[in-house]
């Protein structure tokens, strides 16, 4: 290691302090364990180590939603995505009650977790969560959302047992559910792990997006810095910026990936607008 005069520059006998969070400071304690090759590109590069040591506060996450594959085929499906860059799976759960369409449920997932790894991002629209909770955790789902509208009574004992069961809890409100209702179950002491915000109404896709529902991405954000948002419902290249921007980073996005001439692409600028707009550390 070649030996370093910590002061260059300075005059004789001063020796100007070098603050713990200064460029300096921070390109020593990575020096340290460098071999001398690299040593003078980070002597004279200090603010390199800076930026590259920044972490954004939440990670962004991208969801395709299977809802908009092809369900002859969802094994290949999923795999396809994971290998286009996917983060999680986004599995809408319907129970023809608590929205009009009726979808998958438990023994679908448990076929699909057979073929992937994958975090299974499960959005539960249903009338009676609670049921679904031991088979789904059965099942292999990794996040179980709930919608609070039907949750407001027991959403303590629900959130427990969604974590006994192995899997992360989160929330969901609908479009006209205003975001102050959620603010408990964020804060309680069995918290939700995430928020998910719809920018459409639930139940079917291919809607348009509802911009208007920023707000409430923009009032979560503020609130709880670290918290994982989530938005479903008309998400693409045209409206991502306006999700980002707001303060998302968990995206679902249907029929903009899959129906996408080249849907990695699209997941990639999903990803990008994201990392563009969160905060760094």
């Amino acid at each position: 290691m070649f030996p370093l005069n910590l002061f260059a520059g300075s005059s004789p006998g001063e020796e100007e302090e070098t603050k713990p969070d200064s460029p300096l400071s921070l390109s020593l304690c990575k020096i340290e364990t460098l071999s001398e090759s690299h040593f003078f590109f980070f002597l004279f590069n200090p603010q390199s180590v800076v930026r590259n040591s920044r972490k954004m506060v939440v990670s962004p996450k991208i969801a395709p939603s299977m809802l908009s594959s092809d369900f002859a085929n969802l094994a290949a499906e999923a795999k396809r995505m994971v290998d286009l860059g996917a983060d999680w799976l986004h599995m809408d759960i319907m129970d023809g009650h608590f929205v009009p369409n009726l979808t998958i449920g438990a023994p679908v997932i448990e076929s699909l977790r057979k073929h992937t790894s994958a975090y299974l991002d499960c959005h539960l629209m249903v009338t009676n969560p609670m049921d679904y909770v031991e088979q789904m955790g059965k099942a292999g789902a990794s996040g179980f959302t709930f919608h609070v509208e039907v949750a407001k009574e027991n959403w303590q004992e629900l959130v427990s047992k969604i974590k006994s069961a192995g899997m992360r809890p989160g929330v969901a409100l609908k479009p006209g559910t205003p975001v102050e209702e959620v603010y408990p179950l964020v804060e309680g002491e069995t918290p939700v792990e995430m928020v998910l915000v719809m920018t459409v109404e639930p139940g079917f896709g291919g809607q348009k997006f509802m911009p208007s529902m920023m707000d409430k991405v923009r009032a979560l954000r503020q609130k709880y810095p670290t918290l994982d948002i989530e938005v479903d419902g008309g998400l693409g290249p045209s409206t991502i910026e306006a999700a980002a921007e707001a303060g998302a980073n968990c995206i679902v996005a249907g029929s903009s990936v899959f129906g996408a001439p080249e849907p990695g692409k699209v997941i990639s600028l999903l990803r990008t607008s994201v990392e563009k707009a969160q905060p760094t550390t």
